[in-house]
């Protein structure tokens, strides 16, 4: 059916056509390559995400890439052969960059997968025909490659009243679709029956020029009887434009910004209908396309039938390159097209043709003149646009100006530049505006998305603070509440209650009684400690040591039975008021914390002011109530007179060596510095005066338990032990030396961790005026030698430093002199051997370490499984005999 009721465009040039060069002869087929290179950038939208891997064999017409989105389309291998490839490779683009590709060394074979054609096509489901398409990686094969699928899958808000197919082929020098409609009419019209099934249109109009006579028969012969409309226009460039086309045919024209649905056409290119005839109904996928060879660089001119990937240089040996005369290797038509940097690119999907021009047939454009305002432009643009307008714009950046005067409506067809007398290349400004507009706006939206993003954790964030407020208020009034009940419950107690007994008898408690009690539980946890030590390991010194710690446990126990007997019988109450003076010196010591922090700071503004003068009195309130609690407070045992001022000295004196030590640290010290430390340091050696005279004149207290000062000893040492070991255990990698050390540091903290249970019968010997003497003595000698330190650092004068070696050696003699009185015996000299060890004893003290380390886990679970218990063990005792055959 035909029709000659068109309509014309806006504009439009009538450039040399040259088909004829590649017209003349049927499509060939060159010869399978030997390698194919296959982007996984065919397409518009996300690129395909490879699916096989490197070396794998694969068939023709198998999938090797999948689609990576909703507008996507898988790749599929071209031919039978390998995966040598996958990365980086020659992409056709003008600039020349590197894409990502799947490279296939061939067999030779041609082998294909298993096809699975529909050829009823019709009881079959829309969306499962829908994704037969687009499994087989159709795009549109017109230039553009918008994925079919998605074109096809539109709204159902938007019907598609015309099916319009481009046959157009308006550019110069291409003839694919011209040769393809001659020798492939009726595949191109069983493929328009498949897409009016899908969408069912209203009419299906077949749009061709005039310069096409034996394709139009062609395609009028296939159609036969069908109501599909073949139109024939005459020869315009760009009449093959998808908007261009609609008003030709149709005589409506696409809104500003709009798509060819909005107003019910659908688009489809020849050789896309092709392609879906063979994934339907033959059920193969998209792996070749029709492709012009042209130019007069060529020996023979021709169109092909070329597998996707294969490289653009074998199919110009195939149709003859002369190499000598080649100018301009051009993908796509002299208007649209762009020049290739390489020979090196494979064929892609969008490939319809390679033109292969020579000097004379292409001569490079005449420099660009000045617009001479001209008008030729504007009246050549078939999108009614003012193009001299747009380059004015475009070279200023005022890229809302280019917005307004509608610039994405260009479709960059080159017909202003072709007329221009001043040789502007116009497209190209076009284009770099249009890409410049797009950068700006994807910044923008990602500020934008940046912004809801932060403002969303801002809201988060207090919404979790109010939640937090919320929880300590409620935990806070539940507290009170707890605590109000319990003193109620305690104002009257139940004597038949044995809780209420309990709690009274743990009231009453002396200060005696408490430190026996405490014993009696290290001494039980020890004792608990070494049993298991020794179910593990049976050694005559853990059952010995076990013995001890049975009679230390027992002796504790019944020291703690016997002191808590006579306190049973009349249980002494605590003071009436004791909780509430308790409470009164807490608040006094916050108020005085936050009032320090206030008066620190340099420069307080008016809130700050007011909120000090506030705390200031709220503390001399408190202090006041906390006199009247003391003052009705009952009288408890008195302390030695000097005993409060004794622990005063000693924490100032802690106080002021922390801060001497920190300041001693500083590599880099200034003036300020210098003399705030030397401040420091007579202060600490007047507090350290003042300490040891209220130690002098304290009187005596009563004595520890027997073993109180041992063990608090040894919990120091195995503390400090602890810190070693954890300090080299974080170390990534450890030599020779630091795995024997902190093997002995191991050694000596298991040893340090059962010290603390075992009992002493020696007293420690009260301090003498002797040991006061020796402890000023070595005070005095580790100040003088801080003081060498930094003097040598600082780089003195040798003078100073010679006053500060002789200060050093008499503080030094005078140690000596003290250790002599105190009658202590001088400490020996320990050297260790730290003999370096080979990697297999490095090794088997490794698989010692961890198995000890796991059976210790295992241990510490109350649900562990007794056999992994077994197993553990067993693994901890053969990695121990294996590490002493070995050493």
């Amino acid at each position: 059916m035909t029709s000659l009721n068109v309509w014309d465009i806006h504009g439009g040039i009538h450039p040399p056509e040259c088909k004829e060069l590649s017209n003349r002869t049927p499509i060939q087929r060159p010869p399978l390559p030997a390698r194919l290179v296959v982007p996984l950038v065919q397409h518009l939208g996300a690129p395909a995400e490879p699916c096989v891997t490197l070396g794998e064999r694969v068939l023709k017409g198998q999938k090797i890439a999948e689609a990576a989105g909703f507008v996507s389309a898988p790749v599929h291998a071209p031919t039978s052969g390998t995966v040598s490839f996958i990365g980086p490779q020659p992409y056709p683009h003008v600039s020349g960059m590197l894409s990502a590709a799947i490279v296939i060394d061939s067999d030779g074979q041609d082998e294909w997968i298993e096809l699975h054609p529909q050829p009823h096509y019709r009881a079959v489901q829309p969306d499962q025909l829908l994704e037969q398409i687009r499994q087989a990686g159709i795009s549109g094969l017109g230039g553009a490659g918008f994925p079919t699928a998605v074109k096809l899958n539109g709204p159902p808000s938007r019907e598609i009243r015309a099916l319009i197919i481009n046959g157009t082929e308006c550019e110069p020098y291409i003839t694919a679709d011209d040769r393809l409609m001659r020798e492939k009419a009726n595949e191109l019209v069983a493929g328009i029956e498949i897409l009016a099934h899908l969408i069912q249109p209203e009419q299906v109009l077949i749009g061709i020029e005039d310069n096409k006579p034996e394709a139009i028969e062609a395609v009028r012969t296939a159609v036969g009887d069908r109501r599909f409309m073949v139109k024939v226009f005459p020869t315009k460039y760009p009449s093959g434009g998808e908007k261009q086309l609609i008003q030709i045919l149709t005589g409506e024209e696409v809104p500003s910004g709009g798509l060819p649905a909005d107003i019910g056409m659908l688009c489809q290119n020849v050789g896309t209908c092709v392609a879906i005839h063979d994934a339907v109904l033959l059920g193969k996928p998209l792996i070749s396309r029709i492709t012009t060879l042209t130019g007069e660089a060529l020996a023979r001119p021709m169109n092909v039938e070329a597998l996707i990937g294969t490289p653009v240089a074998d199919l110009l040996a195939f149709a003859g390159l002369d190499a000598a005369r080649l100018n301009r290797l051009i993908m796509g038509g002299p208007m649209m097209g762009y020049t290739l940097p390489s020979m090196d690119v494979p064929l892609i999907k969008t490939t319809n043709c390679l033109l292969a021009s020579t000097l004379t047939e292409l001569p490079p454009p005449p420099p660009a003149l000045p617009c001479i305002r001209c008008g030729e432009c504007a009246e050549a643009c078939p999108a009614s646009l003012l193009p001299q307008q747009l380059h004015f714009f475009a070279l200023g950046q005022e890229h809302e100006q280019l917005k307004a005067y509608n610039l994405f409506d260009c479709i960059e067809c080159g017909a202003c530049a072709y007329v221009c007398p001043s040789s502007i290349p116009l497209v190209q400004y076009y284009r770099a505006a249009k890409g410049e507009i797009r950068e700006l706006e994807q910044k923008q939206q990602k500020a934008e998305h940046s912004k809801q993003r932060f403002e969303l954790r801002q809201e988060r964030l207090r919404r979790a603070e109010e939640q937090k407020e919320a929880d300590r208020k409620a935990r806070a009034e539940r507290a009170a509440k707890a605590k109000a009940a319990q003193a109620e419950a305690s104002s009257i107690p139940n004597q038949d209650d044995p809780v209420a007994r309990v709690q009274a008898q743990k009231a009453g408690l002396s200060e005696q009684q408490k430190k026996l009690k405490i014993e009696a539980s290290m001494a039980q946890v020890a004792l608990k400690k070494a049993e298991k030590q020794l179910a593990i390991h049976a050694t005559p010194e853990l059952e010995a040591q076990v013995a001890e710690l049975r009679t230390a446990s027992a002796s504790a126990q019944k020291a703690l039975d016997e002191a808590a007997g006579p306190a049973e019988a009349s249980p002494a109450a605590p003071p009436a008021n004791d909780e509430a003076a308790k409470k009164a010196k807490i608040e006094a010591a916050m108020l005085r914390a936050q009032v320090r922090k206030l008066e620190k700071l340099d420069a307080r503004d008016a809130d700050q002011d007011a909120e000090l003068s506030r705390l200031q009195a709220q503390l001399t309130e408190a202090e006041k109530t906390l006199a009247t609690l003391q003052d009705t407070a009952p009288a408890t045992p008195a302390k030695p007179a000097n005993d409060d001022a004794a622990k005063k000295a000693k924490i100032e004196a802690a106080m002021l060596r922390a801060q001497v030590r920190k300041l001693e640290k500083l590599d880099n010290r200034d003036a300020d510095q210098d003399a705030e430390l030397n401040r420091l340091l007579a202060q600490l050696t007047e507090a350290e005066k003042t300490l040891a005279t209220l130690q002098d004149t304290t009187p005596a207290t009563p004595a520890n338990p027997a073993n109180d000062d041992a063990a608090k000893k040894a919990k120091i040492e195995a503390a400090m032990l602890r810190a070693q070991v954890r300090k080299l255990e974080k170390l990534e990698t450890r030599d020779v030396d630091q795995e024997a050390e902190l093997s002995r540091l191991r050694s000596q903290l298991s040893q340090a961790e059962l010290a603390p249970a075992t009992p002493r019968e020696n007293k420690p010997a009260a301090k003498t005026p002797d040991d006061e003497a020796l402890k000023k003595a070595k005070i005095e000698l580790a100040m003088k030698r801080a003081e060498l330190k930094k003097a040598e650092k600082a780089g003195a004068e040798e003078a100073q430093l010679s006053k500060l070696r002789d200060a050093l050696a008499s503080a030094e003699q005078a140690l000596h002199d003290a250790e002599a009185q105190s009658g202590k015996p001088a400490p020996g000299l320990v050297r260790t051997d730290k003999q370096p060890i080979d990697e297999q004893t490095r090794t088997l003290k490794t698989e010692v370490a961890f198995a000890r380390a796991d059976l210790r886990k295992l241990e510490r679970d109350d649900n562990g499984d007794p056999a992994a218990i077994e197993r553990a063990q067993a693994r901890l005792s053969d990695a121990e005999r294996k590490l002493q055959e070995h050493t």
